[in-house]
């Protein structure tokens, strides 16, 4: 979680129209975040598939920005006349950190990406959770030289479940099924880099994920996000049934792994 301690300006990009804030996480480091607010345009579902994101990521090790809920108070709003004129609401949005230096990845960076792997698991949670965006749009990969070298980082999850406004019968509708997604990076990486045995070891840790971690996620959305008792209940069903469908998932993403490199030690 993080608390708001400062409002820097809108990011200028998105949807969602992110904005920047400077913020304080529960360890007491400061961090610029990217925050999307809970008045944004595509509503507050959006909020709860950036969550679900954000707890993924951290129960995976995914490449994704570390995120969660932050807190705007009620000084923080009134110090601002942007956010006094748009009527932000004091309480719960989504933040998450700010990532500088880097740049939109293409396929002729992905031969120097030491990192490679983790793309495996955001692929696998990508169609876990119908996210055809990653690709579709290339701004959601970015690359960022480090220490120990270029380094690849997804972000951008507003559009689970194909679109960001889900409802209880889209839920119903995509819990049985999957639409491959390998245009432009995805096509790359696993034509030339991923293994299958990758994707499988990512499936077993999103099988080994608890009911009661589940229960716990589900508890943890706000109230004001997703009020309707019937839609968390829908949500809660799909995520116990897709976690279950990780296996046929990376089995179908493995299809498009050529045999020449199945086995190999490429990286």
């Amino acid at each position: 979680m993080y608390r708001a301690l400062r409002y820097i300006g809108p990011v200028g990009l998105g949807a969602t129209s992110p904005q920047l804030f400077r913020a304080e996480n529960d360890c007491g480091d400061v961090k610029v975040c990217v925050v999307k607010l809970s008045t944004n345009r595509l509503g507050t579902k959006v909020l709860v598939n950036e969550l679900l994101a954000a707890q993924f990521g951290e129960w995976l090790k995914l490449c994704f920005p570390p995120g969660g809920l932050i807190h705007l108070s009620p000084e923080l709003l009134k110090g601002s006349r942007r956010l006094t004129a748009a009527a932000v609401p004091s309480g719960w949005h989504f933040g998450c950190e700010y990532l500088q230096g880097v740049r939109y990845v293409d396929k002729y960076d992905l031969h120097r990406v030491v990192n490679k792997e983790q793309m495996a698991g955001v692929m696998l949670f990508d169609h876990l959770f119908h996210n055809p965006d990653r690709t579709e749009n290339r701004k959601n990969l970015l690359i960022r030289r480090e220490r120990s070298g270029y380094k690849l980082y997804a972000i951008d999850n507003s559009h689970l479940f194909r679109r960001g406004k889900w409802t209880i019968n889209k839920l119903k509708e995509l819990v049985d099924t999957i639409t491959i997604n390998h245009r432009r990076s995805y096509g790359v990486l696993l034509k030339y880099y991923l293994k299958p045995e990758q994707l499988f070891n990512y499936a077993a840790a999103v099988k080994a994920i608890g009911d009661d971690k589940l229960a716990r996620f589900m508890d943890g959305i706000p109230e004001e996000w997703l009020p309707d008792g019937t839609e968390r209940q829908a949500l809660h069903e799909f995520l116990l049934a897709r976690r279950d469908k990780a296996d046929w998932v990376a089995e179908k993403l493995s299809r498009l792994i050529p045999n020449v490199h199945q086995g190999s030690d490429m990286d």
